[in-house]
């Protein structure tokens, strides 16, 4: 019988995520990054190279191909749909939520564990990156992987865990290449108490493992380049590390972290703050380690949102501290108690109330999302407003989770975070259902693709044609009969009438689908 109630929390434990982790509708994808990575792993398939990152028949060289083989592989598997291009992103945000899942069983104890992975999938970063075809979550994954085994090396006879720290490194390396020094670097102090660990044998064991994948495409892909390429992947980071489009101010992660780590933002800077001064065994990775993270990424020129999710899982450690400091103090707790079920609710029924009376009508959302985000915030704010002083901390939990749980299951459900592209998916199945374009592939106008802005449609477009063709210079090597997608309009009027619009509209702007008479 005992064993049976064992069996069946366990199984509660992971029918718990189920909601925040899979989306039983339609899926569509944005353009950058996700549809970028599907769309060569397409042409993996069709084109049945391995080996070259593809953008139309040119080589784009300034990335591994890491994650479109992935992405390749489970739709060779499984089939070539949706669902499979996000498989990997899944199986991912699965492993990091059950390694979260073992660090606090490490750290803390298995009484409350399944509180972190739950803190964790409710966070807007990791819920957000979560259900997108990018390697963002995969890498963090790895990281994640390896400051877990760096924890659990408590001696030599650890060997499991010391080949796996050496094995985390080259495939981090073959998902986001140089990037991976900022973890390896962050984690210098805790490794510093673990000096032998650079004499093991193990560990360059695992460290080469781990490099097999990006030395076996370095090698196959080598022939095909008149250099190296870990030069071209040099210039990449170069590029990264001075100014460009995505360089932003030093102080930009002191904002942007309390944003996308929202709404657990304030437990987890509470945390932090308390093992800075309290913890001296688990200070190395809890506190050093995402400081020292945010640190270096604070003088790297690039700084994006989801470079942090390499430090999600420790945030969310550093959360369930926050929440039991408050819990705990006779200071605080009357104010932790007084926000959390007065202020934060009363803020949220506003915000629901205002949003539904004056700015409805002003987004596109139609009547299920509008639903779903309604239910969910006022969720939200009604189950914080059960909390009371009287709780016992099991209870504060239990109700602090609850909210958060409900709104994200909410916002996935309503297609929101998975049906990101809605209009032009739809419009794409009309498209996709005229008989012409069932019969014979869709050639595109590469000369159009000119503009950010037409990069990005035509990447989502390409994804959503059945069956999609070469890309061509111009439309003037078109032959009779075929289709293209093409933004011009000078050479369909002045050209004897040649071409001929077979279908064009606001959403597909600037593109039309054209035909060679």
């Amino acid at each position: 019988m005992i064993n049976r109630i064992i069996k069946f929390k366990n199984l509660y434990k992971i029918l718990i995520f189920i909601p925040l982790i899979f989306y039983f509708g339609k899926r569509s994808y944005i353009a950058f990054d996700e549809g970028f990575y599907v769309l060569q792993a397409r042409w993996i398939l069709e084109k049945g190279n391995w080996i070259i990152p593809l953008w139309w028949d040119e080589y784009i060289l300034d990335r591994t191909i890491g994650l479109q083989f992935l992405i390749a592989k489970s739709q060779e598997i499984f089939g070539r749909n949706i669902f499979s291009a996000y498989l990997p992103t899944t199986v991912a945000a699965i492993l990091m939520l059950f390694i979260t899942y073992k660090l606090h069983e490490e750290f803390f104890n298995k009484k409350y564990a399944i509180i972190s992975p739950l803190i964790l999938s409710t966070t807007y970063l990791w819920f957000d990156y979560s259900h997108l075809a990018t390697q963002d979550i995969i890498y963090s994954c790895l990281v994640t992987i390896g400051v877990f085994s760096l924890v659990k090396i408590k001696s030599k006879d650890d060997k499991f865990y010391i080949l796996l720290f050496g094995i985390w490194i080259g495939l981090s390396f073959m998902m986001k290449t140089f990037l991976v020094f900022v973890p390896l670097l962050s984690l210098l102090p805790f490794l510093y108490t673990k000096k032998d660990l650079i004499f093991s044998k193990l560990f360059w064991l695992g460290l080469f493992i781990g490099f097999i994948p990006y030395l076996l495409w370095s090698f196959s892909i080598n022939p095909y380049l008149d250099k190296n390429i870990i030069f071209y992947l040099i210039e990449k980071f170069n590029f990264l590390t001075n100014k460009n489009t995505f360089t932003n101010p030093f102080y930009y992660y002191f904002w942007n972290i309390p944003i996308t780590f929202l709404p657990w933002s304030i437990f987890a800077i509470i945390g932090i703050i308390f093992n800075i001064f309290e913890s001296k065994e688990n200070k190395y990775i809890i506190t050093f380690f995402p400081l020292i993270v945010i640190t270096i990424q604070s003088f790297f020129s690039t700084k994006t949102p989801y470079y942090n999710l390499q430090i999600s899982s420790i945030l969310t450690l550093n959360t369930y501290v926050g929440i039991k400091y408050m819990f705990n103090s006779k200071r605080y707790k009357t104010i932790f108690i007084f926000i959390t079920s007065k202020i934060i609710p009363l803020f949220i029924v506003a915000l629901t109330f205002t949003y539904y009376f004056f700015f409805k009508h002003l987004s596109n959302f139609n009547l299920k999302e509008n639903t779903f985000i309604i239910l969910g915030l006022l969720f939200f704010g009604i189950s914080w407003s059960f909390i009371k002083h009287n709780y016992s901390f099991k209870e504060i939990l239990v109700t602090l989770i609850i909210g958060p749980y409900l709104l994200t299951s909410c916002l996935l459900q309503s297609g929101l975070f998975t049906d990101r592209s809605k209009e032009l998916r739809e419009q794409m199945e009309y498209i996709s259902s005229i008989d012409i374009v069932k019969k014979q592939p869709i050639m595109v106008d590469k000369k159009s693709i000119n503009s950010s802005q037409s990069q990005s449609k035509i990447i989502q477009i390409s994804l959503l044609t059945p069956r999609l063709g070469e890309g061509i210079e111009s439309i003037d090597q078109l032959k009779k009969s075929e289709l293209a997608w093409s933004t011009e309009t000078k050479e369909l009027k002045n050209n004897n009438y040649s071409y001929e619009v077979i279908y064009k509209n606001d959403i597909l702007k600037p593109w039309k689908l054209i035909l060679k008479k």
